[in-house]
Parts: C-alpha cells; sequence; structure tokens
C-alpha cells in the first residue's frame, strides 16, 4: 500500500506537540518567565501556521512547510543538547522519540510528492502542476543560508526584547525583519517553479529562469521524453540534478530569458527545451493522459 506523503506529515505534525514538547518545555525551564513565554508563543504560532498550511495545500503552504518543519528539528535538536547537558549526559527516550518525530517531518515536507501536492493545489480548472528541482547552484550553500537569516530575522527580535535587551532587541527588528521578508521571498520563488498542463498545451513557469511563462501549445509538441545524453535543446534547468526532460517543437519559440543584472530581457528562439521537474515520470504519465506525444 503505499502512503500519501501530504498525510503523513500532517500525521507527524500532529504528533509533535506531543513528541517534541516535553523537550523543548524542559530546555527553556529556569530561563527568564519573559523569554520561556515568548518562546513558548512563537513555537505554538509555528506549529499552528504549518499545520493550516498542510490543511490547505499551495505554493504559500509549501514555503511555509519547508522554512518551519526544519526549524522544528533544529529547536528540538538544542532542546535536547540543553537537556542532555543538565542530566550530565543522559538522553532520555522521549528526547530521541522527539528528534525522529521532527527529523521525519521535515524530511517529508522535502518529499517530491508533497511538492507536486501543493504546487497543484494553486492550479486552476483543468490544469495539472508539477514542481521543478532546485537548481544546483542555490540548492549547495545559498538555500541554507537564506533559510538561516529567514528565521533569525523573525526570532531574534522579539527574544531579545524579552530578555529585556532593548538597544540589541530593537536593532534587531529593524534589521532583521526586513531581511527575514527578503529571505522568504526568495525561499517563496522556489515553490513557484512549475511545469503546468493546460488544456491547450503546456507551460514552463519559473521566475528564476524566463521572465514571461512559456506557453507550449498542444500542436506545436513534437516530442516529450527524457533528455538524450549528446543533447543540443536549451537548458532551463539550471544544473539541477535528476533527469531532464526534453520538448521538441515543431516550429521555433521565442522564450524571454531572466538575467539579473541585465537592464532588459534577453531572447532566445528554441526548437527544443529542458527542465527538471522532480518527479519525471509523473508528468510523462500526465502527458500521456492528456494525448501529447510522449516516448
Amino acid at each position: 500500500m503505499r502512503v500519501n506523503a501530504t498525510w503523513a506529515f500532517r500525521g507527524l505534525w500532529v504528533v509533535l506537540p506531543v513528541a517534541a514538547g516535553p523537550a523543548l518545555g524542559a530546555a527553556l525551564d529556569g530561563r527568564n518567565d519573559t523569554v520561556a513565554l515568548v518562546a513558548s508563543v512563537i513555537l505554538w504560532l509555528g506549529w499552528a501556521a504549518v499545520l493550516v498550511a498542510s490543511l490547505v495545500p499551495s505554493t504559500v503552504g509549501l514555503t511555509v512547510l519547508r522554512v518551519l518543519a526544519p526549524a522544528a528539528g533544529v529547536a528540538t535538536a538544542w532542546a535536547v543538547v540543553v537537556a542532555t547537558d543538565a542530566d550530565f549526559g543522559e538522553v532520555g527516550v522521549g528526547d530521541v522519540v522527539g528528534l525522529v518525530v521532527t527529523a521525519a517531518a521535515a524530511v517529508v515536507a522535502m518529499a517530491p510528492s508533497v511538492g507536486d501536492a501543493f504546487v497543484d493545489g494553486s492550479s486552476y480548472g483543468p490544469e495539472r502542476r508539477f514542481a521543478l528541482r532546485v537548481p544546483a547552484p542555490v540548492l549547495l550553500g545559498p538555500l541554507e543560508l537564506t533559510w538561516a537569516v529567514a528565521l533569525a530575522g523573525v526570532l531574534t527580535g522579539p527574544l531579545l526584547l524579552a530578555a529585556e535587551q532593548w538597544v540589541a532587541g530593537v536593532a534587531a527588528l529593524l534589521v532583521g525583519l526586513p531581511l527575514a521578508f527578503w529571505a522568504v521571498r526568495s525561499l517563496h520563488a522556489l515553490s513557484r517553479r512549475w511545469l503546468v498542463f493546460v488544456p491547450g498545451g503546456l507551460v514552463i513557469h519559473d521566475p528564476l529562469t524566463v521572465t514571461e511563462s512559456v506557453l507550449m501549445p498542444k500542436t506545436m509538441v513534437a516530442h516529450l521524453g527524457p533528455a538524450p545524453a549528446d543533447t543540443d535543446a536549451y537548458d532551463l534547468t539550471q544544473r539541477a540534478a535528476g533527469l531532464a526532460l526534453q520538448v521538441d517543437l515543431t516550429e521555433p519559440l521565442p522564450v524571454s530569458l531572466y538575467r539579473p543584472r541585465a537592464e532588459r530581457a534577453e531572447t532566445a528562439t528554441v526548437e527544443r527545451l529542458l527542465f527538471t521537474p522532480t518527479r519525471p515520470a509523473h508528468v510523462l504519465d500526465a502527458a500521456e493522459e492528456r494525448r501529447l506525444p510522449v516516448a
């Protein structure tokens, strides 16, 4: 029996307060009452936000899951380290359970099937959306740094103010919140990258690669399938790992490419395109269902 990853995440997240709550509560014991209260409110708000997001799949919800689920794992690991120091190096069974549940939730949140379900949750009518893989240059370093900036920008100010560090707290709010806003917007851009099947054909929507969505009418699609090793197709994968798919067109198609430092968009005329979905086999199955030429 196949397990639905979205429901698996929901189940893990529902039990997370029971699994990780004791370790987090123990880590906050003995601290300033205001700090403990603010930290507890932040934890509960974060948990509630992810729960609501998981129940209403959308691209916004996907960003919420993939920012806060790993944060829960980091918070639980910190709490276990603090509790271990307090208990002279002894790690309890409850600590292990909390670590396992939060780690599992973070892993499932990153599952390709979860990404597809949430991306498709924002689709309209007969559309079918499939997420694209994160570009390798983003995945190896910038992504993790941006995630850390997003969390630190939101958390540092309130916690410093709760600790009565007034000057540092105000400064952290003034600097951290704009940085967090920028970081979350950047992370959300990764959730807004997809291939979408529409009644008239297929579209590549990728604001990191093209300034305008690339619409390929069904009548122009000559072939869709795994890219050959020696292909000369125009590459929109941005070196993402995984199997790239190639679309061959019956006639040239203009594509407006995104160039961050360019004053205007660069336009290329292409007859073949490469892209890298997170689940290429499911993309090909959907293409066959819509009677596109697949090989």
